[in-house]
């Protein structure tokens, strides 16, 4: 009973973090995801035993840079195609029966410009054709948060086959299942009581948010499983560590981003 406590608690107390600064103005969202991002950075550079400042320095160059220029195609185009291009590299060696070390320059090279650039894509969502746009960020976080949590109940209560045991032995088909449909059904309601989006658009994006976020959730569980711990962190008592909460968004964010920058050029 103290460890669902202490579980809602902290949660409670980061969704309330999030969302404030999202709605707050673009400076304090801005602000908030500069600090997790560098805790997420922190957290994997922990994880695979790597200690280098200059990341952070790498990390906030970029970072700034992106906010500064306001996403210009030209930089955001080949740093959106580099990106994904890493990730399905990383969605390959997921699928391996071969657990690749974690501590090969190649891998954690390649692991840390993930991170890196899709906790950048993550921060440019909101901002599209100059404009803050809070409900383009907030609405994908519920949606996570909503595929997260049915894809544990359902999981649980009726999972029977199991996604990728040797990865995540706790998830389940039935789990992926169960989260996808309610998934869709949080982007539904967030369609229809927040009048932003189309019913479509926010369908689709509850599309990316599940399929690619299940993927973002298991490749941080084989990067612990390789490192050989349960967490990635301790931030947050009774969920881990910061990078723990936002790997499914993560990894999602250059989808997303695409999906909404191709949508407003046929727009």
């Amino acid at each position: 009973m103290k460890e669902l406590f202490t579980r809602t608690l902290s949660g409670a107390l980061y969704s309330l973090i999030l969302l404030s600064s999202i709605f707050i103005s673009p400076y304090t969202f801005i602000a908030i995801f500069a600090i997790f991002g560098t805790l997420c950075l922190f957290e994997f550079q922990k994880l695979i035993h790597l200690e280098n400042k200059r990341l952070y320095f790498v990390f906030f160059i970029l970072f700034s840079a992106c906010h500064l220029l306001h996403f210009p195609i030209y930089l955001s185009i080949p740093l959106l195609i580099l990106t994904i291009i890493t990730q399905l590299f990383l969605v390959k060696d997921l699928v391996t029966i071969r657990i690749i070390p974690m501590f090969e320059k190649r891998k954690y090279r390649t692991s840390i410009f993930y991170l890196i650039t899709c906790l950048i894509f993550l921060t440019a969502i909101p901002f599209q054709d100059s404009d803050y746009k809070p409900f383009l960020i907030a609405g994908p976080f519920v949606i996570i948060w909503v595929n997260d949590t049915f894809a544990y109940l359902v999981g649980k209560n009726f999972g029977k086959h199991k996604l990728l045991e040797r990865i995540s032995p706790k998830k389940t088909i039935e789990g992926f299942v169960g989260g996808f449909c309610f998934s869709l059904l949080a982007g539904f309601l967030i369609a229809y009581f927040s009048e932003t989006l189309s019913i479509g658009i926010w369908l689709t994006i509850s599309v990316i948010m599940s399929i690619f976020g299940t993927l973002g959730d298991l490749i941080q569980s084989k990067f612990k499983r390789q490192a050989g711990v349960k967490d990635s962190g301790t931030i947050m008592p009774g969920h881990g560590g910061m990078y723990d909460r936002l790997d499914s968004i993560i990894f999602a964010s250059p989808f997303l981003y695409a999906f909404l920058l191709i949508l407003n050029y046929v727009s």
